[in-house]
């Protein structure tokens, strides 16, 4: 028989109730804890190659990282339930991709981001710099689905089968959609451009 001095063993019948849910608090602040350090490692680590994918996307720095705070708001959402069962990577392009689609519908075809003031006075650039502007003007004038096909399959260097889930087509609608917008490309900043 215990002593009344002594408290009862942990999940014995007389452990009073609050000691069972003090337990169950500890324990769940643990849990917690480490799936937000879980979670904190993985942003840490996919974050700049998530903004540079939305920048493709979008050509606008600011508009690009809200669109990476999207998608890890949507992600730490979810967390509990995705995080060992998903390709998280695989996940962040895929909410990235409809945050993007999302934006996109939402924003007006009349507005055009530009990095300068049109006022500003005319620079002497690099032709690296050139280059850039000029393949990103180009990546622009593609519908969105095309922008996130030919930037996840040729600068992310994602597989057709990867770029499929992502964007939850068939692999044959990857592969017709970038050879078509491939050609739009190559039509747009033609011949010369392409050899470059």
């Amino acid at each position: 028989m215990p002593d009344a001095g002594t408290a009862p063993a942990a999940g014995s019948p007389r452990e009073p109730r609050h000691g069972l849910v003090a337990r169950w608090g500890a324990a769940r602040r643990r849990e917690q804890a480490a799936w937000q350090a879980e979670f904190t490692a993985f942003v840490a680590a996919t974050a700049p190659n998530l903004r540079r994918t939305a920048y493709l996307m979008c050509r606008d720095w600011h508009l690009a990282q809200d669109l990476t705070q999207i998608t890890f708001a949507k992600m730490y959402a979810a967390w509990g339930r995705i995080r060992r069962t998903t390709n998280l990577e695989a996940y962040s392009r895929r909410v990235l991709m409809n945050a993007v689609f999302d934006q996109k519908k939402r924003r007006s075809d009349s507005e055009v981001v530009l990095a300068e003031l049109p006022d500003a006075p005319h620079r002497r650039t690099d032709d690296i710099v050139e280059l850039h502007v000029a393949l990103l003007r180009a990546l622009a004038t593609l519908p969105v689905r095309d922008q996130a096909i030919v930037v996840l399959r040729h600068w992310e260097d994602q597989s057709v089968d990867a770029v499929a889930g992502i964007l939850g087509v068939s692999a044959s609608v990857v592969k017709t959609q970038s050879a078509r917008a491939l050609g739009r490309l190559r039509a747009l900043l033609g011949e010369d451009f392409v050899r470059i």
